[in-house]
């Protein structure tokens, strides 16, 4: 009977606690480490004896483990353990030979009733029943029971028990693929020459909207970049405006009844801005994020009756690659 208030548990009796000892965590850690070490060190040469040794040390230091950390220290050393232990136990040799696991099956096939070994086999004539009756795994069983009575779970069965030798296809020189080379296709090699120098493009866009506001005094914004004929052109038509802003050659205002107003303006010289300082103003600078989509365009062009752009159509642009045009 636990002599803690209302039965719970004591604290050392936890299996999991969140609130270990920092310290007892830290001591719990530079052991496993240490153990790591020690297996990891690829001059060292594991007996069974230091091997058993140092996984008492870990039963040792699993017993004060309370946390997931420590635990997965603990589990990755019991896992270097078994590699090393199974990379020992395939290097033994028992006389002239190495452990043969199919040896081992064939002998147990043979013990159990099952075919008679091959002659080169030593077995005991006694413990081999030549008839073809099931394998009597009781007999097996009765022998196995003088070493453990602990059940055997058939996943440490390793193996089929009939063993079949396999016997390597002679080599045999592949056919190689002929390829057509009617089918063969390579990429387009494209050289300077090939690529038509176009002049910039954007600059110019630019400067004809300038140059269309130059001949307005105000003019809403839609009624300006909206081509009826195209939205992507409209698209563009924002795109090119908003350089002429960013560089404060156009002016972007909202009127009393909430329309967008735009229109050209000269931008602030040095003498303005230093005038600004002067009245403890500054020229700020302001971004703003237009949702611009295929369907306000449509209601743009349906609300303010826009029939013709304000900005001329712009031919579609082509370029010239080798001897095709992309457009």
């Amino acid at each position: 009977m636990s002599s803690s208030p209302q039965g719970s548990p004591r604290k050392e009796d936890l299996v999991y606690d969140p609130d270990q000892d920092p310290e007892e965590k830290r001591q719990l850690r530079r052991g496993y480490r240490s153990l790591h070490k020690t297996l990891d060190d690829p001059k060292a040469v594991h007996t069974a004896e230091e091997l058993g040794i140092k996984v008492e040390q870990a039963n040792h230091l699993f017993q004060k483990v309370k946390n997931p950390q420590e635990a997965t220290l603990d589990s990755s050393f019991f896992v270097k353990t078994t590699t090393i232990n199974s990379t020992k136990a395939r290097g033994l040799k028992f006389g002239t030979g190495s452990f043969d696991v199919d040896d081992l099956v064939t002998r147990l096939v043979a013990f159990m009733g099952g075919y008679r070994p091959p002659e080169d086999v030593s077995s005991d004539a006694s413990d081999i029943e030549e008839d073809d009756s099931p394998l009597d795994w009781g007999k097996i069983g009765r022998r196995v029971m003088a070493k453990s009575r602990r059940v055997p779970a058939m996943g440490f069965m390793l193996g089929p028990l009939s063993i079949e030798q396999k016997q390597r296809a002679p080599n045999k020189q592949r056919a190689r693929l002929e390829k057509n080379k009617n089918d063969e296709r390579r990429p387009q090699e494209i050289r300077e020459e090939d690529i038509a120098r176009a002049e910039n493009e954007t600059t110019k866009n630019v400067a004809m909207v300038a140059a269309v506001l130059d001949r307005v005094e105000k003019i809403n914004i839609f009624r300006l970049v909206i081509n009826p004929e195209s939205f992507a052109q409209s698209v563009e038509n924002i795109f090119h405006l908003s350089f002429l802003i960013h560089d404060a050659k156009v002016s972007l205002e909202i009127a009393e009844n909430g329309e967008t107003i735009v229109f050209a303006c000269d931008p602030p010289s040095d003498a303005d801005r230093e005038t600004a300082m002067a009245d403890g103003n500054t020229l700020l600078k302001r971004q703003m994020i237009l949702e611009f989509d295929e369907d306000t365009w449509k209601a743009a062009i349906k609300v303010f009756n826009i029939t013709e752009p304000y900005i001329p159509t712009r031919p579609r642009a082509r370029t010239r690659i080798g001897d095709k045009w992309y457009g």
